[in-house]
């Protein structure tokens, strides 16, 4: 099968397309897909550049796991002998490492049906990002109605999701982005929307119960004085020098704020969760590039200059 893969770690252009074995179910409760779409994200392209956190699971000095991609949307060919879910020829998405390639097989428990009104390219856009989002806001953060939340890098793809998920609990939403993203951040449902080229957050007297730093730009000592007593900060970009978890250890213990480090944790309910709100019109992936495969550079590239509105998706079938 084709794949895009790296053999060395460093800029976009170590990837390529290469042919590879197709995978095989080997355990029971494993099912093999025919990828349609994959999305691109900033995991993938901190493990392409080796940085050091990612080189003590993937290889200190050339990567053990040559294709990247986490998300997958596609349809099934195989299933192992203990699935109970899905049957040949079902549409589905999910959680999967190595989704970069035409073939994967992710275990039962990390995929979902697909909505029936998504596309394979919305279905891969959400899996990673919208879990992320979801969790770090119901999970971490206890987001209930009427809350305050201030989400930066809005116009991510976890800070889209996060958005429509907040206002989707409740709360009241203020986004910060970027002059460019203003208006389709408004378009999102927004309360208020920042543009930090014009204005600094922490400087506008407003506090929040909770601030969801998704694009990994703050720290929590600068967000303390926008919290509200008991406030919660959450990053999920841990893999930053300056989200150090002795530095998040020692803001909680010194206030009664809290500062969490949030990564999502791939599950089938959620995904099943967030397949009922697209099908019910309450979230819906922004999508602003599809990439074939084979300009996989073109989409890191994308990827590494941190501009990303939305989501990147590549096109495998």
């Amino acid at each position: 099968m084709k794949a895009a893969i790296f053999k060395a770690y460093g800029s976009p252009e170590v990837m390529e397309i290469s042919e590879v074995d197709k995978p095989s179910i080997k355990d029971e409760d494993r099912v093999l897909i025919r990828v349609v779409s994959a999305s691109v994200n900033q995991y993938d392209n901190l493990f392409r550049k080796g940085y050091f956190p990612t080189r003590i699971e993937n290889g200190l000095t050339k990567p053990k796991t040559q294709i990247l991609g986490i998300d997958v949307a596609g349809t099934v060919e195989a299933i192992g002998e203990n699935v109970t879910k899905f049957k040949v020829g079902d549409s589905v998405f999910g959680s999967c490492v190595g989704s970069h390639a035409e073939y994967v097989c992710p275990r039962q428990s990390f995929i979902s049906l697909m909505p029936n009104n998504s596309t394979f390219e919305e279905a891969a856009a959400m899996p990673c990002a919208a879990q992320t989002a979801l969790q770090a806001l119901r999970d971490v953060g206890k987001v209930k109605a009427g809350d305050k939340v201030l989400i930066y890098g809005a116009s991510g793809g976890v800070g889209h999701f996060a958005i429509q998920l907040a206002l989707h609990f409740g709360a009241e939403v203020t986004a910060v982005c970027s002059t460019s993203n203003i208006e389709w951040v408004k378009n999102l449902g927004a309360h208020h929307v920042i543009d930090y080229t014009q204005e600094d957050f922490v400087h506008n007297g407003k506090k929040y119960d909770v601030i969801l730093d998704a694009v990994g730009k703050r720290t929590f000592f600068s967000c303390l004085r926008s919290l509200t007593e008991k406030g919660v900060y959450i990053t999920e970009h841990p893999l930053y020098p300056k989200y150090h978890p002795i530095q998040l250890m020692i803001g909680s213990i010194i206030s009664s704020k809290k500062a969490k480090i949030h990564l999502a944790k791939p599950n089938d309910s959620d995904l099943v969760l967030l397949g009922e709100l697209m099908e019910q019109e309450k979230l819906r992936p922004v999508i602003e590039k599809c990439f074939p495969l084979n300009e996989i550079v073109e989409a890191h590239r994308h990827i590494e200059s941190g501009r990303t509105k939305g989501k990147v998706v590549l096109k495998i079938e």
